[in-house]
């Protein structure tokens, strides 16, 4: 061979190995332009909310730190070591771990894990502010609990103290909400755990299963793999900032569970296990109760349809139903009825601060929060997630897919939640139950990139945490 032809041999680039694909560079330009739209929406809901917030604007958004409720003050607290230490083990042997273990103890692991993160994140504001005392303000639920003597005539009144500017009218978190959400609290009073620190703690050990239990939905629904690579992403979700402590982290563990429950149920009932009865009335009991936590929590039913439709099994799904129906009609012979409680808590919507933000701010603000809370390997998950949906492929294959098919639910309740108006801000903890429902995408993000993307979502957690005290 000349030397001219050997140079020329020299300069060309290594072929690739048989079966390893070619990096995906247009992929990952779009990867980082999704990142960077993100990023842009956050800078202009915060450009625009902070213009709003100087005086005489003419404009009240009653957010002081736009797009999130929370004020600035950067700090650090006893729990930034460890956060950043649980962080570090995360990124570092999380993937490894989640593909190397039997599965139901990387499940067990990835709950530990998700337990460490939450309340390491809480301890950054410290143990009163951070975590004890989240729940006792006067705007919370502990604050109607030592009034609460009678459940029976609680629930027989309490449509008629949702309205505000009435003598017994009930604080804000509690007439914002079902009776579910308060019971749960009363009934954590009854059983001797009193006041913010066990309230807190169950609110904690709840929103933790978010990390066992939408990992093990896709699992259960046929897709082993990419359960394993989705599982340390459901750990390090930059909303554990507001699992830990808000009572919308025990709405997501709580639903979130349900739903994993509708997949054992189609599981069970498939492969002829003596589970699938109970499994599915346990799935229909916590989602009936959900939609008693919280009001929005109705769109859940979007995602209960596709995991029904993923599992192929309409005996879990009617089980389940019946179930949830069981709860609904157990509440209204107690002497609450729902749709009741729903339109005089729109009406106090508007009685309060509702009245006042600007629906043409927050339409779009909102979707800026709920981006911060759901962090860039999200995002760029979604935007792959969409990508693949929109293919041109057999549209069968993309119905039997658990990561297209969840993710898109989970967009849709956000979306109508978005346009309809009654979710004007703080939406970074009141949307976790949906947000929660796009991790499974995280499987799409290319392996030799996934402890990057996992490193992005903790810093934007680690960041948040530090430099602004959120308000839940």
């Amino acid at each position: 061979m000349s030397e001219p032809n050997q140079a020329a041999r020299l300069a060309e680039p290594p072929a690739r190995e048989p079966g390893v694909p070619a990096p995906d560079r247009s992929g990952r330009r779009a990867d980082l332009l999704a990142v960077a739209m993100a990023v842009a929406l956050v800078a202009a809901a915060t450009a625009v909310g902070l213009h709003y917030n100087r005086p005489n604007s003419g404009v009240v958004i009653f957010v002081a730190s736009p797009p999130l409720f929370a004020d600035w003050l950067p700090h650090v607290g006893p729990g930034s070591v460890f956060a950043v230490l649980t962080a570090a083990a995360v990124v570092l042997q999380g993937p490894a771990l989640a593909a190397r273990l039997p599965w139901r103890r990387a499940l067990a692991a990835g709950y530990l894990a998700s337990l460490a993160w939450i309340f390491s994140l809480a301890m950054v504001d410290g143990w009163a502010r951070g975590f004890a005392g989240r729940l006792t303000i006067p705007q919370e639920y502990l604050h109607e609990v030592p009034g609460i003597t009678d459940i029976p005539r609680m629930l027989r009144e309490f449509s008629s103290r949702i309205l505000d500017f009435q003598p017994d009218s009930w604080t804000t978190h509690v007439s914002g909400h079902p009776p579910g959400a308060t019971l749960v609290f009363v009934w954590l009073d009854r059983i001797g755990l009193h006041g913010g620190a066990w309230a807190a703690t169950a609110v904690v050990l709840a929103g933790s299963l978010v990390a066992v239990a939408v990992p093990a939905t896709v699992a259960l629904l046929g897709r082993a793999e990419a359960a394993r690579a989705v599982l340390p992403f459901a750990v390090l979700t930059p909303g554990a900032v507001w699992i830990g402590v808000s009572a919308d982290g025990l709405f997501a563990g709580t639903t979130a569970t349900g739903l994993a429950l509708l997949a054992l149920s189609a599981k069970g009932f498939s492969e002829g296990r003596r589970y699938a009865v109970p499994a599915g009335s346990a799935a229909g009991v916590l989602l009936g109760f959900g939609i008693f936590l919280s009001y929005g929590l109705v769109l859940l039913g979007l995602l209960a349809v596709t995991v029904a439709v993923l599992g192929r099994q309409w005996r879990a799904a009617i089980l389940a139903t019946a179930a949830a129906v069981g709860v609904v009609g157990l509440f209204a012979w107690a002497g609450f009825w729902w749709l009741d409680g729903y339109h005089l808590v729109v009406e106090r919507y508007y009685q309060g601060v509702a009245l006042v933000r600007p629906y043409s701010y927050w339409v779009w603000a909102d979707l800026a929060a709920v981006a911060v809370a759901l962090g860039p390997a999200v995002v760029v998950a979604l935007r792959r997630g969409l990508t693949e949906a929109f293919l041109p492929r057999p549209r069968r294959a993309v119905l039997a897919d658990p990561v297209l098919l969840l993710g898109v639910a989970a967009l849709l309740t956000m979306v109508f939640a978005d346009v309809s108006g009654l979710s004007k801000a703080e939406t970074e903890r009141i949307w976790l139950p949906f947000g929660v429902w796009l991790l499974p995408m995280t499987a799409l993000l290319p392996r030799p990139g996934r402890r990057w993307w996992l490193a992005a979502q903790a810093g934007t957690a680690l960041a948040v945490n530090h430099l602004l005290l959120t308000g839940w």
